[in-house]
């Protein structure tokens, strides 16, 4: 049975690498996040897959990890007044340093790290044409002095 699991996670992670290489269509992949709890009673979230090698390397192939969450806005300050309690809100996680410990990630570079929660304009922002930022005193021609 073990060399059952290990045969699934290589042929696994075969079938992602392939389709990380179509370029001419997007692949979206839907998973359960599971909540666990470490050996040092820290709680965080782990993609629920067959095989524990495929869960561990998908996010290093695939280029968005995006967690679809119910977010509760910040609570007020110390020593601040608290204001009406403010309504829960969905938004798509996208950046890896979250303080809600989602996984996440943004290969793009185009991604705010909370994102409306809405598929189509989500494609379109991480397919649109990177603008390019000029660097300050960068010049066209190199200076080799």
């Amino acid at each position: 049975t073990r060399g059952a699991y290990g045969l699934l996670g290589t042929e696994m992670i075969a079938a992602l690498t392939h389709l990380q290489h179509v370029r001419d269509k997007h692949v979206v992949f839907v998973a359960i996040l599971e909540e666990k709890v470490d050996e040092f009673n820290r709680r965080f979230f782990a993609i629920q897959l067959e095989g524990s090698k495929t869960a561990l390397e998908l996010p290093g192939v695939i280029d968005e990890v995006i967690t679809l969450a119910l977010l509760r806005p910040d609570a007020p300050a110390e020593g601040e007044a608290a204001a009406a309690p403010a309504e829960p809100f969905r938004a798509f996680v996208t950046h890896t340093d979250n303080v809600w410990g989602y996984p996440a990630k943004d290969r793009s570079g185009r991604l705010d790290a909370l994102e409306e929660p809405h598929l189509g304009k989500l494609i379109a922002k991480t397919a649109a044409p990177r603008k390019p930022v000029p660097l300050a005193g960068a010049t066209t021609q190199p200076n080799f002095s």
